[in-house]
């Protein structure tokens, strides 16, 4: 049974939402609000913006294009570009036409562009440009059931493809012959309905489709807009891809209700322009994003003369203790408080200026563990940064901290309305009418993910203080999430790497790191064989494991692999060991799969080492 309160939450929430979908939201805020600013894309030095009267109207042709083109009702809509309006745009557009959009990682290789494609079954594909086609264009020849593919930018010759314009001329022609058929179209859009699928690594290698409904994205934002309790009409940015539901329930889903102003930036080396131009009143990075901005500012204070560095110390210090003496059940002493407002005048808030947090009223992060350092370095300043905790599967945030309650290191208090428990083996457990019902076509990953009271489990191990604060302590599951929030599966990696003979066992590695690493071992029957066919002398497995010819065999079979995987999964550094990994040796088990702990420990300095400098 659920806590009387969170019911109450729920019930109260669910009545709030009911029977409402995005397609009507929309309609409400462009009537309400027609002429408010809703898209900015750059344009040069300045700034091309849609109100949202603008936005809805463009939309609606779009949703008229798409039926034009024969889109049927629960068709899917492949989407593949940076973040844009037309990305936005061309989601709305295809919810409103009656499909379903799916944004589908730029990062994928095309092996995983196709599954996908099939997988969700497809209809058209909306892409950017040649960088998106070349994602597509080795695996084009099997989708047959893609019929169409609208380019933005750089649209090739055939039947097959088709310009974004003459997308909008067919749907300007479309909607001016009956524009009461359009509306009608999005009007039978029900709250039930999915309104995207969004994928998610798999152990497997395989990506998961978890398809997610209106029903589910409204709560989730009704939720998401209490936790932040920030006002209307804010600005914000968004810059991290759309297939990751953070980006859509906070800069798609989320400015509907909130009639903010996205600001796009298509370029991650762009975003401290950006923000500086933006001043956002929210905003939302992956621990990398933030571990980067803090580099960035370290680097520039440490040009300045010592007498001003130390000035911002004192300064940060300050910061520092009154943002800790805020958390949860403790209020900064007079003093802590007093010595926060003198430095907050006359530095900090410049500091934060530079940034371009002048306004900003809400910080956020997730996808990976927030190193506690990272998060005291912004306390300094004066800024929360704020750790949440979801999943693709939860809608995104099923807990949070908020700038009311918080505490540093930990994942924040449960969501209004959603249920968090621990089991008996350390798993955290939560149920909310925002989980999705299961995965696209995947019945035992349902069964898996879902049991029989609603529980949804989330493979992470963690604990619940008395405070209702929850901390994620370990992965259950072996899924790596990398410092930029990236899910990647170490075994589909492995599986490549042990494609050449000569690697025996490989361990990729790259939970909370930048990047993914290898251990690799040879095999140990087939390396002598195969050194010996190619008259290299050797005196024991760990000589050769250090011969050029064997190095560069190994660098070869990391290429090849790296062919086979997205960017963000591919091996940037590896070690071959002089040694084999057996049962005897507590590297494997008695079935032979790897003991990853066992080798994350043995073999740490290796580990450490190929991330230095």
């Amino acid at each position: 049974m659920a806590d009387p309160r969170v019911h109450a939450e729920r019930s109260e929430i669910e009545r709030q939402i009911a029977g409402n979908t995005i397609c009507e939201q929309l309609r409400i805020t462009a009537e309400r609000h027609p002429d408010m600013p809703a898209y900015s894309d750059q344009d040069g030095d300045g700034w091309a913006t849609l109100s949202f009267a603008q936005a809805r109207r463009r939309v609606l042709v779009i949703a008229a294009g798409l039926h034009a083109l024969g889109l049927r009702r629960g068709e899917a809509v492949a989407l593949m570009m940076v973040n844009r309006s037309e990305h936005v745009l061309a989601d709305l557009g295809a919810v409103h036409a009656g499909g379903v959009p799916c944004s589908i990682y730029a990062t994928f290789a095309p092996d995983q562009v196709a599954f996908v494609t099939r997988d969700v079954q497809a209809a058209v594909a909306v892409l950017g440009g040649a960088a998106d086609l070349a994602r597509w264009e080795p695996v084009l020849g099997e989708l047959t059931g893609l019929r169409k593919v609208i380019m933005l930018e750089d649209v090739p010759e055939g039947d097959l493809f088709m310009s974004w314009d003459d997308l909008l001329a067919l749907g300007e022609r479309e909607l001016a012959a009956d524009p009461a058929a359009v509306e009608e179209r999005a009007a039978a859009v029900r709250a039930d309905d999915v309104v995207t699928v969004l994928y998610t690594s798999g152990t497997t290698g395989n990506p998961k489709g978890v398809p997610l409904t209106h029903a589910n994205v409204f709560y989730e934002v009704v939720a998401t807009d209490r936790m932040t309790t920030l006002p209307d009409r804010g600005a914000q940015i968004s810059y991290l891809t759309y297939a990751h539901i953070a980006e859509r329930v906070l800069s798609l889903y989320l400015p509907l209700f909130k009639v903010s102003h996205v600001h796009f930036c298509r370029d991650l080396a762009q975003l401290g322009t950006v923000l500086g131009q933006v001043k956002p009143t929210l905003f939302f990075g992956v621990p990398r994003v933030w571990e980067k901005m803090m580099a960035r500012l370290q680097a520039l204070l440490a040009t300045q003369p010592p007498e001003q560095q130390e000035g911002v110390r004192v300064a940060m210090a300050a910061g520092l203790a009154f943002v800790e003496g805020s958390q949860h059940g403790r209020t900064p002493s007079p003093e802590v408080a007093a010595a926060y407002e003198e430095a907050d005048a006359a530095l900090l808030s410049l500091i934060r200026s530079l940034v371009g947090f002048d306004n900003a009223l809400w910080l956020g992060t997730a996808a990976a563990p927030m190193p506690l350092e990272v998060q005291r370095f912004f306390a300094g300043l004066g800024l929360r940064v704020l750790d949440v905790y979801g999943m693709t599967e939860t809608t995104g945030a099923f807990t949070a901290n908020s700038n009311e309650a918080f505490k540093l290191g930990t994942v924040g208090r449960p969501a209004p309305g959603m249920e968090v428990r621990i089991a008996e083996d350390g798993e955290i457990l939560t149920r909310s009418p925002a989980n999705t019902a299961g995965y696209l076509n995947r019945p035992e990953a349902t069964a898996d993910l879902l049991d029989a009271d609603g529980w949804l489990h989330t493979g992470d191990v963690g604990s619940l203080d008395e405070d209702g604060f929850v901390s994620v302590v370990d992965r259950k599951k072996e899924l790596i999430i990398t410092s930029g929030g990236e899910n990647i599966s170490p075994a589909n990696t492995e599986n490549h790497l042990k494609e050449h003979p000569l690697v025996g066992q490989a361990l990729a590695y790259g939970d909370r790191r930048p990047y993914v690493v290898a251990v690799l071992t040879l095999d140990g029957e087939v390396a002598p064989v195969w050194a010996r066919g190619r008259g290299i002398e050797f005196g024991s497995l760990a000589e050769l494991a250090e011969h050029p010819d064997v190095v560069k065999e190994i660098e070869a079979a990391i290429g090849a692999a790296n062919e086979k995987l997205a960017r963000v999964q591919q091996v940037k550094k590896w070690r071959v060991l002089p040694v084999e990994w057996t049962a005897e040796t507590e590297e494997l088990t008695p079935s032979l799969k790897l003991k990853r702990r066992v080798i994350h420990a043995k073999y740490a300095d290796v580990i450490d080492s190929m991330y230095e400098g």
